[in-house]
């Protein structure tokens, strides 16, 4: 987002007016330099959204909220792209700009709580193991009982 952010606001979203290559395809020259550094870390962080929804779907201990949240951002990567190539063609108008970036927040924040919610899930997991219970002693043992 701070990329984009200072594509913005430098004025160089335009300077790549091709949606998704800019004029010399894949290696642009160095004035299509800040614009195609921002879409490659975009197609990147896109890619990387989507595979962590792929492995939280199909995660045995993922819980249901931790999946639909990594649904609400893959979605939302989706938006971005489709949102991003319309703020191309239509040259930066600034209410698109403000959704690209609303859409932005919705994705960031999707993700903040995925990996909040894995890394717990994970930490809870590992306090359950047999390997972290000793049978020799009783008060190691999970209880949900009030002593």
């Amino acid at each position: 987002m701070t990329l984009g952010g200072y594509v913005s606001s430098t004025g160089v979203g335009l300077s790549c007016p091709q949606w998704p290559l800019c004029p010399q395809g894949l290696i642009p020259s160095y004035e299509f330099l800040i614009e195609y550094i921002h879409r490659t870390i975009a197609a990147t962080t896109g890619l990387l959204v989507f595979l962590t929804m792929v492995f939280v779907l199909r995660g045995r201990h993922s819980t249901k909220p931790t999946k639909l949240f990594s649904i609400i951002a893959a979605a939302a990567v989706v938006g971005q792209i489709t949102l991003g190539a319309i703020v191309i063609n239509e040259k930066l108008h600034a209410d698109l700009v403000t959704a690209h970036l609303g859409l932005g927040l919705i994705l960031y924040s999707s993700m903040i709580f995925v990996v909040i919610n894995i890394f717990y899930t994970n930490v809870n997991l590992k306090s359950l193991q047999p390997s972290n219970l000793s049978s020799q002693d009783s008060d190691s043992r999970v209880s949900f009982s009030n002593k």
